[in-house]
């Protein structure tokens, strides 16, 4: 916990931007270790809105707690990958250690347990946030000592990350020469840099693929009081961490990227949302950004062209899957839930503060930036006709090689699988749990928006593991991650996890699947978001598939559920605070 600052110190700090709301309950919440009654009271007053908007928001996020909990919060990842490696037992030592279960604080107020859904460390698990800090490599055996100096007050905080850069290409990882993109760009029209990113044929590295020269065009041409940039870095992707090597190794190259963009859109403001997760990444991205306003890369006149005023701030989330979908990101970096919007109208002509938006992943305005130093048909000569360029994938799982590769689009799954070591895999899960599960009948196919379009996660599986337990876990993670704002997604992902279970216990029939199958077809068509539409994709793809990990289970006389009634009521007679006259037959 920090010093304890005033309430309207802390608004002040922000300029008492109703906008800045996530910010300002994140500071309070650092100095209280929660946000009380009290606090949103003040926070409130000060800003002289009420306090539902505020308790509306603080309520969204998972980092944020509106009770007291413990001096340590460890927030252990459960992802797919993490189980498979040994978090479970890891679980079991933190709970033995900190007398606790998950979900619990200990009595002596120590400690708080509690499971996250991922955090970007699926190449080096089991992997956890100890009030913020990332352990990675974790094994049961490192617990008691991690306990036991955060109880005797020597556990010196600190990341233990490694990068896992296995495989570098021409436009990411390939060497800088800082300000050349942005001085390429300054030199030309504005019109000229989005011809230039047209022309390379260049699309949204989120897995969409929409051309980023039509989307920079359609925000520059549309009128407004202003324009802004904001780059995506919210990859809570079960799977995905490429954005975490990006800010790591090449933080210099996406500025450039932003600044790029800024320039070609007319915008004077650039924001990062990082994930909350990433937090250990902030300092060193802003000693980044003090260099280049200091070489006059970013602020006013860039590169000494008159007029041409940029800079960039970082925007810290505070733990929400969906806010990685484009519009609710937009939401929350205006400072409120991160619920997705009606659409139209789009981000290009009514983004952040319903200003034109040019919204781009981390990895997309890279390429910008490398596009602009080296030029459209340089760029356009990699990957295929329609997957011009590299891409960057995560790769995870059962492999011997797990970490980032940056590979030309059209590598095959095959190819793929050789360069990290995968040879044996029975299942390859590409584009994260919201993408497509590979069987090795099709390990022909190609990574290219043509094919197997993805955002970059790729999931091995090797031969052993239980396909449907990856299915069941997947679709868990879509029902925690759901905002809740749509009854297809919020209902639908409940529903078909019971199913799910009653498959995985016996109790499935075929009805079971052709129920499922509609349910399915349902939640795609009719959820407001991308979460919901694609939350059923794990079932769905692998029932096409790999359809035995269903049949095999399947019982062989037709089920009929009987309801037990005091068990349907018990919930609701909890929420009520009495029982339920139920007449016995």
């Amino acid at each position: 916990m920090g010093s304890l600052q005033s309430i309207p110190q802390i608004v002040d700090k922000y300029g008492h931007d109703r906008h800045r709301l996530l910010d300002i309950i994140r500071d309070v919440h650092a100095d209280r270790g929660y946000l009380s009654d009290e606090d949103v009271e003040a926070i409130a007053k000060t800003l002289g809105i009420h306090r539902i908007e505020i308790h509306d928001t603080a309520t969204f996020y998972h980092f944020f707690s509106r009770t007291p909990r413990g001096r340590t919060v460890v927030r252990l990842c459960k992802a797919v990958v993490e189980k498979q490696h040994g978090m479970p037992a890891v679980a079991e030592a933190f709970e033995k250690a900190a007398g606790c279960r998950f979900g619990e604080t200990s009595a002596d107020g120590t400690f708080s347990l509690q499971y996250v859904s991922c955090i970007g460390m699926s190449d080096q698990p089991p992997s956890a946030l100890i009030d913020g800090s990332v352990v990675t490599a974790l094994k049961p055996a490192d617990v008691p000592g991690i306990v036991a100096m955060i109880r005797a007050g020597t556990w010196v905080t600190g990341s233990t990350v490694e990068t896992n850069l296995r495989c570098t290409g021409p436009v990411i990882f390939a060497p800088l020469e800082r300000g050349h993109a942005v001085r390429s760009a300054v030199n030309r029209s504005p019109e000229e840099v989005v011809a230039e990113i047209t022309n390379s044929k260049l699309r949204g590295r989120g897995g969409a693929g929409f051309p980023t020269g039509m989307k920079w065009d359609f925000c520059r041409k549309t009128t407004a009081d202003a324009h802004y940039v904001v780059c995506n870095a919210d990859e809570g992707e079960p799977g995905t961490f490429k954005d975490r090597v990006v800010f790591t190794e090449v933080p210099d190259l996406l500025f450039e990227g932003m600044t790029v963009a800024g320039y070609a859109v007319g915008a004077s403001e650039g924001i990062v949302y990082l994930r909350a997760e990433y937090e250990y990444l902030l300092p060193g991205l802003l000693e980044v950004l003090d260099r280049r306003r200091r070489l006059g890369l970013l602020g006013r006149n860039i590169c000494g062209k008159e007029g041409f005023d940029f800079d960039v701030r970082i925007q810290m989330g505070a733990g929400s899957y969906v806010c990685g979908e484009e519009s609710s990101l937009l939401e929350s970096a205006e400072g409120r839930r991160g619920a997705p919007r009606t659409r139209p109208p789009f981000p290009v002509t009514r983004g952040y503060r319903n200003q034109p938006t040019a919204l781009n992943n981390a990895e997309t305005l890279c390429c910008a930036a490398r596009i602009l130093a080296k030029g459209a048909d340089w760029f356009a000569a990699q990957g295929t006709r329609d997957s011009t360029g590299t891409k960057l994938l995560s790769v995870s799982g059962d492999c011997a090689r797990p970490g980032t590769y940056e590979v030309e689009f059209g590598l095959s799954v095959n190819k793929l699988l050789a360069l990290v070591g995968a040879d044996e895999a029975a299942a390859v899960q590409v584009g994260g749990p919201s993408g497509t599960c590979v069987a090795p009948k099709d390990f022909g196919r190609k990574i290219c928006y043509e094919d197997l379009s993805t955002g970059g996660s790729v999931m091995v599986f090797g031969p052993g593991r239980d396909m449907l337990e990856v299915v069941r876990d997947f679709t868990e993670f879509f029902a925690e991650e759901s905002c809740g704002w749509c009854a297809p997604c919020r209902v639908g992902t409940e529903v078909l996890l019971r199913m799910l279970d009653e498959i995985r216990d016996g109790r499935g029939t075929q009805d079971h699947l052709y129920r499922m199958m509609q349910l399915g077809d349902t939640v795609k068509a009719c959820s407001r978001c991308g979460l919901g539409q694609t939350a059923v994709n794990p079932f769905l793809t692998t029932l096409r598939n790999m359809r035995d990990i269903y049949t095999e289970r399947l019982s062989a006389h037709e089920y009929v559920p009987r309801l037990d009634l005091k068990k349907a009521v018990a919930f609701s007679e909890e929420l009520a605070g009495h029982r339920s006259e139920v007449k016995e037959e």
